[in-house]
């Protein structure tokens, strides 16, 4: 268990954090949300050892292992995809060397009988157990399952790490961290570099972590499907919510309420009792009342309420001017960059009103797709034509490469307004949390969220009728993606948006365009109704994958003989086969159901039954599982080889 105790942290001058406290228990899935600056990120610095509080500490036990990912990070270069997932068992090869030098130094004896071979032996066991705990024999196999699950092509593996942009190379180096199996995780935004289908392994991989995860992420949907405990950090306070994201805001506007109600009640009671002191305070009749209701005022409980954030981004887009009916139109559209084709014959049309999606695994093309529209890329093939009268305004992603670091933040508004619009920047500065001395800031000392921000305040200059969007939530704090995504509902011009947030795109978009393996495909509906669509489509594949292809030859008696004989040979092998994986499964489970009331036993501190021997068992319960895991993999691909080849035959 990691414990919090009393963190305070101060920044020149001012409170970050007061005394904040709470404990991380094994299994907990905690996500900690906030608006930006509330210090999330230096929490998960503190947690980690990176930064220390100004006072308090973080108590843990000296063997725990902490796995952490920032939003920015240092990638190591030189090594291929391959090579540099597998640096993350690092640990194993050192368990390894030690296996290798116990052996030859067995190999080297023979006396066999003495107390130092017997401890020899001893320690190979341990060493070989911990190997195997550690995943040790399938340690490929994970690594595989984690770069495909993260969006890698097995062609990549061998690809040099320098060769991927950096959201890329973030993934690599969230594939490490998790294929380390530390006991707590520490993520800073995971699925800012991800796609949907890489966010959706994600999950799946977060749901069934063995270990302690505190996250940092403004994807609701993603908050939902993993975390079963929010902390809330709001001006310098921690409150702790055992729910998802969706129930807290719900207990939290709740908790709201009832402090407001029970607040106003002891407001009136209090005002009352002062009103009847003062009227007799100089009454002698009633100086027994008097003194009676004041000690009644000294002894009353004042109910607090919890201090709120009230900044609040305002974000209205100006009306859009009418343009014709087609917007965009592209036929038979592609792209490649040297021999590496992106897509080909892309057939986009986007109708004046509609609001549509471009969405699909990182590098197939869709920022790619959206900066040809917008003429900021040339296309190799095909045709893609803008509509009548069509005003685009663009938001890109990569704001650094857009912004002027070397100017403050109204200069960069300043810089291209023009007309009735320019006495009013100061007010959309204002609208969009640039208050006071913030405006005089340099655009290179900005954090992710003000460059979105302020990039955001740029497109509200113009009355554009076609918006172009690429990642506009990256770096957004929840309420400020709640008050882009009403803004752009009750947009009435034209937009097209790349995202991955699935909770973002959720009841904005009514139409998808999906690229994949170098094609474009159209989806009507919203985002839900895609991922439905994808689903079924994905296990139609698979079918038509597993089903056996029929053969319209005859067969000759001779022949026929043969394939009975071999699939009468097959069909024993394999009931063999199902029969040792039918064991260990049962043996798994009496494992797993014999770990499940140990960790029962594990939450009550005050348990008498938790000794040493408790805990001797406990590990090799956890060895013996991890075993018979590895094992039934093996099986498991040897009775689908096996039943691949009866089938062929």
């Amino acid at each position: 268990m990691v414990s919090i105790n009393n963190i305070t942290v101060e920044f020149t001058g001012q409170t970050l954090f007061d005394n904040v406290s709470f404990a991380i228990n094994p299994r907990d899935r905690i996500g900690l949300v906030g608006k930006n600056g509330a210090g999330k990120s230096t929490l998960l610095k503190i947690l980690c050892g990176l930064q220390q509080p100004t006072s308090g500490q973080v108590a843990m036990p000296d063997d725990y292992s902490i796995g952490y990912l920032p939003q920015q990070m240092t990638v190591s270069d030189g090594r291929s995809v391959w090579d540099e997932t597998l640096q993350a068992f690092a640990h194993i090869y050192e368990w390894e060397r030690r296996i290798d030098a116990i052996t030859q130094e067995l190999s080297e004896r023979t006396d066999y009988e003495s107390d130092n071979y017997h401890r020899l032996i001893i320690q190979l066991n341990e060493a070989n157990d911990r190997y195997h705990l550690l995943g040790g024999g399938n340690r490929q196999g994970e690594a595989e399952r984690a770069l495909i699950g993260l969006g890698f092509h097995r062609k990549d593996f061998t690809r040099p790490t320098s060769a991927f942009s950096g959201g890329w190379r973030m993934r690599i180096e969230l594939a490490k961290i998790l294929l380390q199996s530390p006991q707590l995780l520490l993520l800073d935004e995971p699925t800012n570099h991800l796609d949907i289908e890489s966010i959706q392994w994600l999950e799946a991989y977060l749901k069934e972590y063995n270990g302690a995860l505190a996250l940092i992420s403004h994807d609701r949907a993603f908050l939902d499907a993993v975390t079963n405990r929010t902390i809330e950090l709001l001006l310098g306070k921690a409150y702790d919510y055992r729910v998802h994201y969706s129930k807290y805001v719900e207990l939290r506007r709740e908790r709201r309420q009832q402090q407001m109600a029970a607040y106003k009640n002891q407001q009136r009671l209090i005002e009352k009792t002062e009103d009847f002191i003062e009227r007799f305070r100089y009454k002698p009749t009633k100086s027994n009342q008097v003194q009676s209701r004041i000690k009644q005022l000294e002894k009353i409980e004042r109910v607090e309420i919890d201090d709120e954030d009230t900044k609040t981004l305002h974000i209205k887009f100006p009306p859009a001017p009418r343009s014709g009916q087609i917007v965009v139109k592209t036929k038979e559209a592609g792209k490649r960059y040297g021999n590496q084709v992106i897509f080909t014959n892309a057939n986009i049309t986007i109708e004046r009103g509609e609001k549509v999606a471009l969405v699909g695994r990182n590098g197939e093309g869709k920022t790619t797709m959206l900066r040809m529209i917008v003429g900021n890329l040339p296309f190799d093939s095909g045709e893609i034509k803008t509509g009548h009268l069509v005003t685009t305004g663009y938001y890109a992603q990569n704001q650094d490469e857009i912004m002027d670091n070397h100017i403050t933040v109204f200069d960069t508004l300043d810089k291209v307004a023009v007309g009735d619009i320019r006495p009013k920047l100061r007010d959309i500065l204002g609208a969009f949390l640039f208050r006071g001395d913030d405006v005089d800031k340099k655009v290179q000392v900005l954090s992710g969220g003000e460059r979105s921000r302020l990039a955001m305040a740029k497109l509200l200059l113009q009355p554009y009728n076609f918006l172009a969007l690429d990642e506009p939530t990256n770096h957004m704090d929840m309420r400020s993606k709640d008050v882009l995504k009403k803004a752009l509902i009750k947009y009435n011009g034209t937009l097209l948006v790349v995202s991955h947030d699935r909770e973002f795109l959720d009841g904005l978009v009514s139409k998808v365009y999906e690229f994949r393996d170098g094609h474009v495909k159209e989806y009507l509906g919203g985002i839900n109704d895609f991922l439905q669509q994808r689903k079924v489509e994905n296990m139609q594949e698979i079918e038509r994958k597993t089903t056996p292809a029929q053969s319209t030859a005859s067969a000759t008696p001779q022949k026929a003989r043969q394939q009975h004989k071999q699939k009468k040979d097959t069909g024993r092998q394999l009931r063999q086969l199902q029969n040792e994986i039918e064991r260990l499964e049962n043996s798994i489970h009496q494992h797993e159901k014999t770990i499940a009331e140990m960790d029962a036993k594990l939450t009550q501190p005050d348990n008498q039954t938790l000794t040493d021997e408790f805990f001797r068992q406990y590990n090799q319960k956890k060895i013996a599982i991890e075993r018979e895991m590895y094992e039934w993999e093996i099986l498991h691909e040897q009775y689908e080889a096996q039943k691949d080849t009866g089938n062929a035959g």
